[in-house]
């Protein structure tokens, strides 16, 4: 039938690509399982497939940049080695990673390239002290500002027609501010979580060392527990943050 050749076309192509563009690299792989089997991913990421699943959406950051950046991705996407993966698929989580504080403390904690940030999961993702205990009503705060900021990004690149890298590089020289003023009220809604005033919502010093001593509580001994427990299908552990100190 037309559908069968089409789907079958489809595959052919596909895989001539793959054949083309894969197998000349994988070729000269070191490992003899990446060479009889270039047609597979290198890792099948486990882990990550685990943590994933169930998920409605993932959140997937930028691995190395002048900003860390977070988006949703849908469950079926299958992320590149220039991505870190957040398995969380709620607006509030999106919001947080996405505040000056985090956005602060991954510079602190990360190392660089070239001047850019380079996002290490580690040093930066575990040993950020979220929030915790955190009001439902603060929660829900930082919701809306993370649904909007993603609404106002999503409206300005599909106007412009290019992607966030100029997106924010614009807003940084004074452009969208209507984003500028989300991500004000973004910031503010996280530092409120904490119960710190909104001045230090976007004084990254400030955070960088209000944060630094909020790590040392929770490593003394501090009750935290800042995610929700959840089952994935199959009965497979929850997925928690691994908490590290300085």
């Amino acid at each position: 039938s037309a559908p069968l050749r089409k789907t079958s076309w489809s595959t052919y192509w596909r895989g001539l690509l793959v054949r083309q563009r894969v197998k000349p690299a994988r070729d000269k792989n070191a490992r003899k399982v990446r060479r009889d089997r270039w047609w597979q991913f290198g890792e099948n990421a486990i882990g990550m497939r685990r943590a994933l699943a169930g998920l409605l959406r993932y959140i997937a950051g930028t691995a190395t940049g002048k900003r860390p950046l977070f988006s949703w991705c849908e469950p079926a996407w299958c992320p590149s080695n220039l991505v870190n993966v957040f398995a969380f698929d709620d607006d509030y989580h999106l919001g947080v990673l996405s505040s000056t504080a985090h956005t602060a403390w991954a510079w602190e904690r990360s190392s660089t390239l070239k001047g850019d940030l380079r996002y290490t999961p580690t040093t930066a993702f575990a040993t950020f002290p979220w929030p915790d205990p955190i009001d439902d009503d603060l929660r829900a705060v930082v919701s809306d500002a993370a649904q909007e900021m993603v609404q106002l990004r999503s409206q300005h690149c599909a106007e412009g027609g290019f992607g966030l890298t100029r997106l924010y590089n614009v807003m940084d020289e004074g452009g969208y501010r209507d984003l500028a003023a989300c991500h004000l009220r973004l910031d503010r809604a996280v530092a409120a979580c904490y119960g710190w005033p909104i001045k230090f919502a976007q004084d990254r010093g400030g955070l960088v060392a209000r944060l630094a001593r909020l790590n040392a509580e929770i490593v003394a001994g501090r009750p935290y527990a800042p995610f929700p427990k959840r089952e994935a299908p199959g009965g497979a552990t929850h997925v928690e943050q691994t908490f590290y100190d300085l």
